[in-house]
C-alpha cells in the first residue's frame, strides 16, 4: 500500500477492506482504553500484534518506528528529570516556595504552583507530581488545610506548566514529531510558549480561587496522622501452660483494648492474619499486637490481665515504634501487578498492610489478592525505618512525608547548566530537540549527578511502550487511506463553515477524547487528521497541529484522563464527581484560550 500524501490530499493507493479492518480495530482500542481492561500498552500491543498477524501492518514498518526521534527526546527527558530530582534541585525550588507557609498561606500556594508549573515546563509532568504530592501534603498541613484542597490543583498546575514549551510533555514531543513527518516545519522548543503561558497564568489565577470549592477529604493520610505515633508493635509468645492456648486469638480481653489491635499471630514462618478470627491459640504462637505502651507486659499493671496471663506471655525483643503510613504506587513501582499476599512484606520487612485505596474508594474485599495500579494507596503499619526501606526498595512515594533521602547538592548546579544547554541549544536551533535531550542524558550521567540504575528505572518504560505501539498504529492508518476516508468524510460538512469551526471541532473532538483516553493515543490518532482537514480546506496546517497538540493534554474533568490526575485520585481521597465540578471549569477556560488565541498567533 502506498501512503497518503497528505499535503496534496490525494490518496494513491488504497485497500477498502483493511481500511475498515484499521477501522474496528481502533475503535475496539479505543473501547478497551475507557473499558481499562488491561493497562493502556498492553492493549495498544494487542492493536498492533492484530494488524500484524492480518498483514495490514508491515513488520519493517513497524520497527521503522523505532527510529522516530520523538522516542528518543521523551527517553531522554526521563533521565534528565531524574538528574533533576537527586540532586536535589527541585527540592530547593520547593523549599522556597513552601517557606512561609504559616505566615502567609495563599502566598505560599500561589508559589507553590507557580513552581511546580514552572518545573513542568523543562520535564516531564509524571515524576514531578510524584515528587510533589509529599510537599502538598506537607503544605496543607501547615496552612491548617485538607490535602484534598490542593493535590487535584498540583496535578492541573504540571498539566498546565507542560503547555509551555515541547519539551515539557511527551504529547508535544510526540505531535511535534508526526508533524515534522508529514512535511510540516519543525517546531522549535519555545513556539507553543504565549499560548501556553497566557493559559497557565489564568488557569493558576482560577486554581488559587476555585480550590476553595474543593471538598474537604478525610485523606488517608490525614486519617493516618490522627493515629497516635506514640504506639509500638510489641510480639509476644504464647508459652506451654499459658491460659491462652486453646482460646480464639480475637475473643481474649487483652488483646482486644479500645487502645490496642492484635495485628497478627505468627505460627512457625506462616502469618495467619488473613484467617484471624479462626485462629486457635497454641503454643509457640507469637502474637503481634499494637499498644500504645511500651511494653505489653505493662498491662498487668493496669490490672487489665492477670499474673498469671503476664508470667505466660513472653515478649520477643524490643517494643517498637509503631506509625501508619501512606504508600503510593506510581510508575516504576515493584509492586505493579502484584498483589500484596504475593509480596510478603511482613516477612521482608516488618510491616502490615491493612487498606488500600483505589479511586477514591477502600478496596474492602479481597484487597490483599488485587493486582496493584498505578494510583494505588497502600496504609501501613510499621516502624518507620522498615517503612523506609520498603519505600527505597519497591519504589514507592510516601504521602505522608515529603524526600528524605540524601541528595546530590553539590551537583544541583551543575545539573541544571546541563538542562539549560539543552533548552539553549534546541531553541538556537543548534540541534535538533532530540539529539540536545540525548546528549543532556549523556552528560548527566557522565557528570553522576545521576546512576545509570536510577536514570533506568526513571524511564517510564510503559508511556513508552504506549507511544510506540500507538506510532505503528498512526503508520497503518495513513497507509491503508484511513486518514483520508475521515478528512473526506468530515471536510464537505466544514467546507462552507469559517476555518475558526474546524479548528474549533478539532480541539472539542480532541478534548473530550483525551477525558476517556489516554492523551498520547488521542495525539497519535487526530494529528494526520488535522493536517489532512487542514489541508482540504485549503489553509496552514499549523494552527490545527497546535489545536491537537494544546488538547490532548488539557485533560482536567476525568481522573482517568492523564496520568497526574489519576496519581492524586486516591491519595487525596477524591470521588470522580470532585474532578468533574473544578475540570469543567478548566476545561472552559483552556478552551476559549486557545481556540482565541491559536489563529492569532498561528494565522490560517
Amino acid at each position: 500500500m502506498v501512503p497518503i500524501d497528505l499535503r496534496s490530499g490525494v490518496l494513491i493507493d488504497s485497500d477498502a477492506a483493511s481500511v475498515y479492518v484499521v477501522a474496528v480495530v481502533i475503535i475496539a482500542l479505543f473501547v478497551a482504553f475507557i473499558r481499562e481492561w488491561r493497562p493502556p500498552e498492553v492493549s495498544a500491543a494487542l492493536a498492533v500484534s492484530v494488524l500484524l498477524i492480518l498483514g495490514i501492518l508491515k513488520i519493517d514498518d513497524a520497527l521503522a518506528v523505532l527510529s522516530s526521534p520523538a522516542l528518543a527526546t521523551i527517553a531522554s527527558m526521563f533521565v534528565i528529570s531524574a538528574a533533576l530530582a537527586r540532586t536535589g534541585a527541585i527540592n530547593a525550588l520547593t523549599r522556597f516556595a513552601t517557606a512561609r507557609a504559616r505566615d502567609r498561606p495563599i502566598i505560599s500556594v500561589v508559589l507553590f504552583l507557580v513552581s511546580v508549573a514552572l518545573l513542568s515546563a523543562v520535564m516531564n509532568n509524571t515524576p514531578l507530581v510524584i515528587l510533589m504530592i509529599p510537599v502538598a501534603v506537607t503544605l496543607a498541613r501547615e496552612i491548617g488545610q485538607s490535602a484534598s484542597k490542593l493535590l487535584i490543583p498540583l496535578s492541573y498546575a504540571a498539566v498546565l506548566g507542560g503547555t509551555c514549551t515541547l519539551i515539557g510533555t511527551s504529547t508535544n514531543i510526540l505531535v511535534a514529531g508526526i508533524a515534522a513527518e508529514n512535511g510540516l516545519e519543525p517546531f522549535h522548543i519555545f513556539e507553543i510558549a504565549p499560548l501556553g503561558i497566557v493559559a497557565a497564568v489564568i488557569g493558576i489565577a482560577f486554581l488559587v480561587i476555585g480550590r476553595r470549592f474543593l471538598p474537604d477529604r478525610m485523606v488517608p493520610s490525614e486519617i493516618s496522622t490522627l493515629e497516635s505515633t506514640k504506639r509500638y508493635i510489641v510480639q509476644a509468645v504464647i508459652e506451654d501452660d499459658s491460659p491462652h492456648v486453646g482460646k480464639r486469638a480475637t475473643d481474649i480481653d487483652a488483646f482486644k483494648r479500645a487502645d490496642r489491635r492484635l495485628i497478627d499471630v505468627l505460627r512457625g514462618d506462616e502469618s495467619l492474619r488473613r484467617a484471624l478470627a479462626e485462629v486457635i491459640l497454641q503454643p509457640g504462637d507469637v502474637v503481634v499486637i499494637r499498644s500504645p505502651v511500651a511494653e505489653i507486659l505493662s498491662m498487668k499493671d493496669k490490672g487489665e490481665i492477670t499474673a498469671a496471663e503476664a508470667e505466660r506471655l513472653q515478649p520477643l525483643g524490643a517494643p517498637r515504634n509503631s506509625i501508619i503510613a501512606e504508600l503510593l504506587v506510581v510508575p516504576g513501582s515493584k509492586l505493579l501487578g502484584r498483589p500484596l499476599r504475593q509480596l510478603r512484606l511482613r516477612r521482608r520487612y516488618g510491616v502490615y498492610p491493612f487498606a488500600l485505596h483505589r479511586r477514591g474508594a477502600n478496596v474492602t474485599e479481597r484487597f490483599e489478592t488485587t493486582p496493584l495500579m498505578i494510583g494505588d494507596t497502600l496504609l501501613i503499619e510499621g516502624a518507620p525505618d522498615d517503612l523506609k526501606r520498603l519505600v527505597e526498595n519497591e519504589q514507592l512515594v510516601n504521602v505522608t512525608e515529603p524526600e528524605t533521602r540524601g541528595f546530590l547538592i553539590g551537583k544541583a548546579p551543575l545539573a541544571i547548566a546541563i538542562m539549560g544547554i539543552v533548552i539553549v541549544g534546541a531553541a538556537l536551533g543548534v540541534l535538533p530537540i532530540a539529539a540536545m535531550a540525548a546528549i543532556g542524558a549523556a552528560m548527566v550521567l557522565v557528570t553522576r549527578c545521576v546512576e545509570v540504575e536510577e536514570a533506568v528505572q526513571a524511564v517510564d518504560w510503559r508511556i513508552l511502550a504506549l507511544i510506540f505501539s500507538m506510532l505503528a498504529i498512526g503508520v497503518t492508518m495513513n497507509d491503508t487511506g484511513l486518514v483520508q476516508l475521515v478528512v473526506d468524510a468530515v471536510a464537505p460538512v466544514l467546507q462552507s463553515l469559517p476555518p475558526i469551526v474546524a479548528l474549533a471541532a478539532i480541539y472539542i473532538l480532541a478534548s473530550v477524547l483525551t477525558e476517556l483516553v489516554t492523551n498520547n493515543a488521542v495525539a497519535v490518532i487526530l494529528t494526520p487528521i488535522a493536517i489532512g482537514l487542514a489541508v482540504t480546506l485549503g489553509v496552514d496546517p499549523r494552527p490545527f497541529v497546535v489545536t491537537v497538540m494544546f488538547a490532548a493534554s488539557m485533560s482536567f474533568m476525568t481522573p482517568i484522563g492523564y496520568q497526574t490526575n489519576t496519581l492524586v485520585y486516591s491519595a487525596g481521597g477524591y470521588r470522580f464527581s470532585d474532578f468533574v465540578r473544578l475540570g469543567a471549569a478548566m476545561d472552559l477556560i483552556a478552551a476559549a484560550v486557545a481556540i482565541m488565541l491559536i489563529p492569532v498567533i498561528w494565522p490560517f
